[in-house]
């Protein structure tokens, strides 16, 4: 606990906050005592201080702040007249700020019986010009002895610690999971979720009565009540579905939310939606981020990977509260960081979704080859994927699909009884068309999107599936070379997908002036999210050299060593009747970008041709147009 009792030289700052730190059993600190000599010898000859003065000492108590909080909390009296000194002050979340108000006449008058401050009676003027009174923490008047002044502010005191520091709407899978997380800190918060009768009704008393013990939390089905538990600023975080849900959501807060108060949508919306409700917020002089979230139901319970972009003094209120419940990189730091502004941080979770996409696809693509084109058992694919996982290739999603190939039910395989319909969400699909629109190429993970879209078609493939059919490789020798070769495939592959998507995000970047940091991004993506891997953390230390991770030197050396087996593997596939539409998008896009000279130019020729689109010359100046009568 940090309390700040502050106010105009004369108004009992020293007299409350000792007695205050007193009876709270924490130390008490003078900020007087912390100005350099040169300042008190200012102050003592009636010279007002200037910024140049005041801002090393405020820096300097903010140091001093960071470090009682880490041992239990203090009592702090500091004038903190104007608003830009607190704001230097405010480096933990929800302190306790105390304005100690009287009239000029009452202060004048106690100024004249002091003796020995150096503080000179004639700077009240100045000082009370100088006050700004802020909305926020407690003004308590002066005009009363000093014990009713303490019980005010205990009692004050009381009600507040009695409230929540944070609020989550919404107790859907992910909601309810990272309530738990945060919870667990021993966070204040609370929870609410819709009532709905015969459909959702006291959601969020069941997250408790499913998980007794927790005293820290409490639930809500009714809004208002809800908002009424929580500290101020209020920090709510929506885990809603994406889409028109979260402005009715907005909507519906807005009538009870004041100027400084931080949403967080935390579902999957569409980054373009997240700026736009970001520009509508500001203007209302509500800080709103939109923080993409991945791990899943396991991470957001543990430690999930957290995107947050958009207000970035929203972030800075908030982010003590995100590093709590945050998954932690291998040097313990948390998987979170200040994205960029607008819809930066929904832009990178929809990024992270696509590469996710590409990299499930192309599991399923090795798996598929390894179990019908080399007729190998699962028990024995998932023994060589766990040989994987022991060197470079080890991820996560490759971790979890040994558990899948040996669940059993019932006798046999589980995943024999799955229906062949991949699902999807809008993310996959969302990165496809941005990269459309911003002309960027996506091959890979726009086939890995596709190949969820035939999956879907059941009933055409069956009938297919009996007109055609594939053949099978058979002998050791052969199995255990084209698994060889397989290994190699599949790390170009996931090499060229990381590539594709981190593409994406460097020319959106640009084009918006959002100075991403893909270092940073990779750092985040270590740990808590689906796609965490050795790869990524390698991907750490290439982006600090390299903004294109195909041009860096050790990617370089990689995907000359695994091109010839990528292409080998892609041919046996077609060859024998076999879809590997990731895999064969991974060696055409990888090809067409070290092509120097391409055929594109007869594309333009062509163009050109038949609607005379003009081109292009090597030998003319560049930018310089031209079109030709190509029909004798």
């Amino acid at each position: 606990m940090i309390v700040i009792v502050y106010g105009v030289t004369g108004c009992g700052k020293s007299t409350i906050g000792v007695a205050l730190a007193n009876t709270l059993k924490l130390p008490f600190y003078d900020g007087d005592h912390f100005h350099p000599a040169s300042n008190k010898k200012k102050m003592n000859a009636g010279i007002p201080l200037t910024d140049e003065d005041r801002i090393p000492w405020l820096e300097n108590l903010a140091n001093n702040i960071l470090d009682w909080n880490k041992k239990g909390g203090a009592v702090l009296a500091c004038s903190a007249l104007n608003e830009k000194y607190r704001k230097i002050l405010k480096v933990v979340p929800d302190m306790h700020w105390v304005l100690l108000d009287g009239s000029k006449s009452l202060i004048k008058s106690r100024l004249g019986k002091r003796v020995g401050h150096f503080m000179n009676p004639a700077l009240l003027d100045s000082q009370l010009a100088t006050l700004e009174k802020p909305d926020y923490g407690w003004r308590i008047s002066i005009d009363k002895k000093p014990e009713k002044i303490v019980t005010e502010i205990l009692k004050k005191i009381n009600t507040l610690e009695n409230m929540s520091e944070f609020g989550i709407i919404g107790m859907g899978v992910m909601g309810k999971s990272l309530a738990l997380n945060l919870a667990d800190t021993n966070t204040g918060i609370s929870i609410y979720n819709r009532h709905l009768a015969g459909k959702e009704e006291k959601i969020a008393e069941k997250v408790l009565e499913e998980n007794p013990g927790y005293e820290n939390m409490k639930a809500f089905d009714q809004l208002v009540p809800f908002l009424e538990s929580l500290t101020s600023p209020k920090k709510i975080m929506l885990m809603i579905p994406a889409g028109t849900a979260v402005d009715m959501q907005v909507e519906e807060l807005l009538p009870y939310l004041e100027a400084g108060d931080v949403l967080i949508d935390g579902g999957n919306s569409f980054y373009k939606d997240t700026t736009k409700r970001a520009a509508y917020l500001k203007e209302k002089e509500i800080l709103f981020l939109g923080a993409g979230v991945s791990g899943g139901e396991e991470g957001a319970r543990k430690g999930p990977a957290i995107m947050p972009g958009g207000s970035k003094e929203g972030y800075d209120l908030v982010a003590p509260f995100l590093e709590k419940i945050a998954a932690k990189d291998y040097r313990g730091k948390p998987c979170l960081t200040y994205v960029g502004p607008e819809g930066a941080g929904h832009f990178v979770k929809m990024v992270h979704n696509s590469i996710e996409y590409g990299e499930m696809q192309v599991i399923a693509e090795v798996y598929y080859l390894m179990r019908y084109y080399l007729d190998l058992a699962p028990d024995r694919i998932a023994a060589i994927f766990e040989t994987w996982m022991e060197g470079d290739l080890s991820n996560y999603l490759l971790e979890i699909t040994i558990d899948i190939l040996r669940k059993e039910e019932d006798g046999g395989l589980l995943l024999d009884k799955i229906l062949d319909q991949a699902a999807q969400k809008g993310t996959g699909g969302w990165s496809v068309n941005t990269a459309l629109e911003y002309g960027v190429p996506y091959s890979g993970l726009t086939e890995a999107v596709m190949a969820r879209n035939i999956s879907s078609r059941k009933a055409f493939r069956m009938i297919a599936s009996g007109m055609y059919g594939s053949e099978k490789l058979t002998g050791i020798e052969e199995e255990e070379a084209f698994l060889d070769k397989l290994q190699k495939a599949y790390q170009a592959a996931r090499i060229i997908n990381h590539e594709t998507g981190f593409s994406l995000m460097l020319e959106v970047s640009e084009k918006n002036k959002w100075e991403l940091n893909f270092s940073e991004i990779a750092r985040i993506w270590t740990n808590g999210c689906i796609i965490r891997s050795f790869l990524m953390e390698e991907l750490v230390g290439i982006f600090k050299e390299s903004s294109r991770l195909i041009l860096h030197d050790e990617a370089v050396r990689a995907l000359k060593g695994y091109q010839n087996d990528l292409s080998y593997v892609v041919g046996q596939a077609l060859q024998h009747g076999f879809a590997v539409p990731v895999l064969s998008s991974s060696i055409n896009y990888f090809l067409s970008c070290i092509t120097g000279y391409s055929a594109a130019n007869l594309i333009q020729a062509q163009r050109d041709y038949f609607g005379a689109h003009t081109y292009q010359r090597t030998d003319r100046d560049p930018g310089e147009s031209f079109h030709t009568q190509w029909k004798k």
